[in-house]
């Protein structure tokens, strides 16, 4: 028996959750009718220019970081009502939906890392931000290979997810306008360590769940007739 696609059905809850269902709920009857889910999803690659493009004017003047907020907000907004808005809707994409969606996930998550290395000069820093961006790109990826393998699509882990993250961006940027880049020669390797952290304890959560899954079929096989 084929198991049923389930990518469009999340697990796990962020601590923002469900304030942002209430939110989400409210506003999708209020979108205008000629907008679609597909082009809410589209619009990533937008937040993901503009977010390279603030990220660059930044090196000069340290405010265009409150565009890229924008831009953070915007990605937020657009990500978080797509997929409901396609359900409301009926669209039915749900399989296409689930692909471009966190492809463009993706791609804005790289665009985010790569505005913040405009803004160091050390070349240490640079590789940090290189480092940073391979670890982003590794955690996604233990999501998405999970879900290969169980059919179970978890993106918030221990209270935190996409939101959350996003609004530590924003706070971020906030704090840089105000107080300065240097905050990156000491801040910049205490978030490579810790993401690097996070990406091992999921690696090593999801191998073990794995295993456990294999072992208990594999047993399973074993005790039939």
């Amino acid at each position: 028996m084929v198991e049923a696609f389930a990518g469009d059905k999340k697990k796990g809850q962020s601590v923002l959750g469900p304030a942002e269902r209430r939110f989400i709920n409210w506003a999708i009857p209020k979108i205008p009718r000629p907008i679609l889910s597909h082009h809410l999803t589209m619009i990533t690659l937008l937040w993901s220019a503009g977010t390279i493009a603030f990220g660059w004017l930044a090196r000069d003047n340290r405010a265009w970081l409150h565009a890229m907020s924008v831009m953070v907000f915007g990605q937020w907004l657009t990500d978080s009502l797509d997929g409901s808005l396609g359900k409301y809707r009926k669209q039915g994409l749900v399989k296409w939906g689930f692909y471009m969606d966190h492809l463009l996930d993706f791609l804005f998550a790289g665009s985010i890392v790569i505005a913040y290395s405009f803004l160091v000069e050390a070349k240490w820093l640079e590789f940090l931000f290189l480092i940073l961006l391979l670890v982003t790109c590794a955690t996604m990826a233990v999501s998405f290979l999970s879900f290969a393998a169980t059919n179970q699509f978890q993106i918030a882990y221990y209270g935190i997810g996409p939101t959350e993250i996003r609004i530590g961006y924003i706070a971020l940027n906030t704090f840089v306008v105000f107080v300065g880049t240097e905050i990156f020669s000491w801040g910049v390797p205490v978030v490579v360590a810790l993401n690097v952290f996070a990406l091992l304890v999921l690696a090593v959560q999801t191998s073990r769940n794995l295993w456990k899954i294999d072992y208990d079929t594999n047993i399973d096989n074993a005790s039939r007739p």
